[in-house]
């Protein structure tokens, strides 16, 4: 597999935020958001087999896993690692972008569904069919640029009643949206969604 980085740290989003989780950062991403903040897991990596990466993972001795990118699910073997994770006793976060199905993913796994909004110049590239297949345990993350992407985040989770089906989390594009506009805007429209903020641009631990 070719993998960008591993290492220990706080987890930055999610409704696991602030627990300490091994980062497994696959490399390769089909997508281009405007405001991305990995880049640098566009190309490159290392390639390591499996069993290698499952090793440097246990040599961290962190229970809780997210498995990210990059997006992980255009590389062939990554259902094959979570499920051997799995399988040892981890608890698996795998964050994707959306565009590719989900539905190869181990169903014991939790998925981090990143719904891309307009204002990320990528939301034409979701596929539909993945809103369908989010259990309640998987979460729907929206990443909002502008109050046009917090209407367009609000329209689909009432149109698909994504939060009854899913935990959904609303989180601003650091350094453009100001999290306390986005709160008064889920107050405003009393939104049973949770506000997320990025705990990675705020803390450095790695």
């Amino acid at each position: 597999m070719n993998v960008c980085e591993i290492f220990p740290t706080i987890l930055g989003e999610s409704s696991r935020s602030g627990y300490p989780v091994a980062l497994v950062r696959l490399a390769g991403c089909n997508l281009r958001c405007r405001y991305c903040d990995t880049a640098y897991a566009y190309s490159g990596g290392q390639e390591l087999p499996l069993p290698e990466i499952a090793g440097q993972i246990r040599g961290l001795g962190i229970s809780l896993v997210l498995i990210t990118g990059g997006e992980p699910l255009l590389q062939a073997e990554t259902p094959a690692l979570i499920e051997a994770l799995l399988d040892s006793g981890f608890t698996i976060l795998v964050e994707t972008n959306g565009s590719l199905p989900i539905s190869t993913i181990d169903p014991r796994a939790v998925i981090i569904l990143d719904q891309k909004c307009p204002g990320s110049g990528m939301s034409d590239r979701m596929d539909p069919a993945n809103l369908d297949l989010i259990r309640p345990h998987d979460e729907i993350k929206f990443v909002l640029y502008d109050s046009d992407d917090y209407s367009f985040a609000r329209d689909l989770v009432s149109k698909k009643n994504l939060a009854r089906r899913s935990q959904v989390i609303f989180s601003p594009v650091h350094g453009f949206l100001p999290p306390q506009t986005l709160a008064e805007w889920i107050l405003r429209d009393r939104l049973p969604v949770r506000l997320g903020i990025q705990l990675h641009h705020h803390i450095r631990v790695k």
